[in-house]
């Protein structure tokens, strides 16, 4: 469990460090399973650590709402309405009951063939984890980080940023940041960010490493903040192909100044 204290962030200034009084608490679990209940039979292994805030403010009502949106954020709306000891378990329940509807075609190969190697598309594995990125002068930022493999060639790995305006309980949103048509502006500049991470002098280069069309990489909503910028990820397959991985992108706030509202969610990091 980690703690932090003093909140109360008001005209905080810029690069002020006013921790938020939020405390959290964590729930960690591992479930593995074999299909047919042999330990010789292909597996699942499902692994979860999750961290949610028990108590932001002293603020029953708040907590209880940001607590929901971990929650959701973490496991799905289905889960919105339970305890987070409720969440994790009946995701558990869940998993296993999808991977336990393999076995009558996992009894069909096996009597067609005892001798195929079937580790491959039998065995599936699950892990995620989410991660308190920034939590101070009003705002709370996490990343929630998923990593699967359901059988086939390769897994699946995404990061989902979320930035949490405590005032409200509300996540905040690119247009709560910026001003009115920032889309093109902050789109020229994540591209020229993205040439700047691999080096490359001219951004149409970015096609030629396996990025998709450039005139299509735009703001995704997919972000966090801190005192010194905002940081956006780029999931596999969004914008170039899988073997590029994730893209993060950082962006000081010197640099997008004027794309940020005066009197948006942000502002008082900023100015």
């Amino acid at each position: 469990m980690c703690t932090t204290f003093l909140s109360g962030c008001d005209n905080v200034g810029k690069n002020s460090n006013i921790k938020n009084d939020v405390k959290f608490d964590s729930i960690t679990a591992e479930r593995i399973y074999h299909l047919l209940g042999d330990e010789n039979s292909p597996n699942c292994n499902l692994q979860i650590k999750f961290t949610f805030p028990t108590n932001v403010g002293g603020n029953k009502e708040l907590t209880s709402k940001i607590q929901a949106l971990f929650i959701t954020n973490y496991f799905g709306e289905n889960y919105s309405h339970l305890s987070p000891e409720q969440a994790v378990e009946l995701y558990i329940e869940n998993y296993l009951s999808s991977y336990k509807e393999l076995e009558e075609d996992f009894k069909a190969e096996i009597a067609r063939d005892r001798n195929m190697p079937m580790e491959s598309w039998f065995s599936y594995s699950e892990a995620s984890v989410n991660e308190v990125n920034y939590n101070k002068n009003g705002i709370l930022c996490y990343t929630v980080s998923f990593e699967g493999y359901t059988g086939g060639a390769h897994g699946a790995h995404s990061q989902t940023l979320y930035t949490i305006d405590l005032e409200n309980g509300k996540e905040i949103t690119e247009e709560d940041i910026f001003v009115n048509d920032y889309q093109e502006r902050l789109a020229n500049i994540l591209v020229k960010k993205i040439a700047e991470l691999y080096r490359l002098d001219d951004i149409k280069e970015l096609e030629n490493i396996g990025f998709f069309n450039i005139d299509e990489i735009y703001p995704n909503e997919n972000f966090i903040v801190d005192n010194s910028g905002i940081t956006y990820i780029f999931n596999e397959y969004e914008i170039a192909a899988y073997v590029v991985g994730n893209i993060e992108v950082h962006i000081p706030f010197s640099e997008i100044e004027y794309l940020i509202k005066r009197d948006g969610a942000i502002a008082h990091i900023v100015f």
